[in-house]
């Protein structure tokens, strides 16, 4: 059996950042973390998989810059990527193929 710490999280994060005059310096600190842990997919995208205490590392990191009252970051997560289908609309794009 694997233990917790080893157990792969299959992840996609979004974010949204007010670009207000302090979002503008959040904003490429948030887009170097998630680029730290995640694969970018598209202007506010992540996927990837990654590690239970990454995760936890991931998101305190974000934690110090992320404003709780304008600004968001939506992590979406499954055990095995392939229980999610990606579909495009518009624009096919794809710089990974970890969906089926």
């Amino acid at each position: 059996m694997v233990g917790k710490e080893r157990l792969l999280m299959y992840v996609i994060l979004v974010y949204d950042i007010v670009t207000d005059d302090a979002g503008k310096k959040i904003l490429p600190k948030v887009f170097k973390i998630c680029k730290k842990y995640l694969t970018h997919i598209q202007h506010s995208v992540f996927e990837g998989n990654i590690s239970t205490p990454k995760i936890t590392a991931l998101k305190n990191e974000l934690k110090q810059f992320i404003r709780k009252d304008v600004d968001s970051v939506i992590l979406f997560s499954s055990r095995d990527e392939r229980w999610l289908k990606k579909e495009f609309i518009g624009l096919n794009d794809d710089k990974t193929s970890r969906f089926i």
